[in-house]
């Protein structure tokens, strides 16, 4: 007599050993088709085939640490707002007033964001102007 154990193994035992000659299958042939190259990048640390110039450790700028938290924050908005948009008729009214604060909270952070100047990627358009105005007033010599 069977027990329920036994009924669900095998078909677990057979799946992993196909999974294993699969892919037992699969390096054996990359290894025999493959190529054999020694070039001077080949064996470097994170080679693509390109010899590496110079150091990399650069510094970034904290902007840019900056803007990678502020895309991660709205990136994880979407996801939630997706998530709302696919259960709308689930959640109801309820659901639609979380996502409206939601949102709210959102708007708030991103003009708080944008007040401090996170978004600010370049020289401000006015002082561009006012350096151009007091170059053209400069008398010349």
């Amino acid at each position: 007599m069977e027990t329920a154990e036994t009924t669900l193994l095998w078909p677990m035992l057979v799946y992993g050993a196909i999974v294993l000659s699969l892919v037992g299958f699969i390096l054996g042939l990359s290894y025999v088709l493959g190529q054999r190259h020694r070039e001077r990048a080949t064996g470097e640390p994170y080679e693509g085939g390109i010899v590496s110039t110079g150091g990399a450790r650069i510094r970034f700028s904290s902007q840019f640490y900056l803007v990678a938290m502020l895309f991660v924050i709205f990136d994880v908005e979407v996801v939630f707002i997706l998530s709302w948009a696919i259960a709308f008729k689930e959640l109801g009214w309820y659901g639609y007033a979380g996502v409206a604060v939601f949102i709210l909270m959102l708007v708030v952070v991103l003009v708080y964001e944008w007040r401090n100047g996170a978004l600010d990627f370049g020289p401000d358009g006015s002082k561009i102007l006012a350096a151009y105005k007091r170059m053209m007033q400069k008398p010349a010599a």
